[in-house]
């Protein structure tokens, strides 16, 4: 798959774990900044649907 082809990180290169494991920056956990590299599209996607509701979460 070309590099153009994949789903993009949500890295903002503010990286400080929170109490929860979850990135300050780009809300993935740290499970899932381990594995990003790893993952398919499809399971990309599916850690990005729950970052935008941890986003969404930290701003209530």
């Amino acid at each position: 798959m070309a590099d153009q082809d994949r789903v993009r990180s949500p890295c903002v290169a503010v990286c400080a774990l929170d109490e929860n494991d979850v990135c300050i920056g780009c809300h993935r956990t740290g499970d899932e900044i381990l594995r990003w590299t790893s993952m398919t599209n499809d399971e990309r996607r599916q850690v990005l649907e729950k970052v935008a509701r941890r986003e969404e979460n930290s701003l209530i």
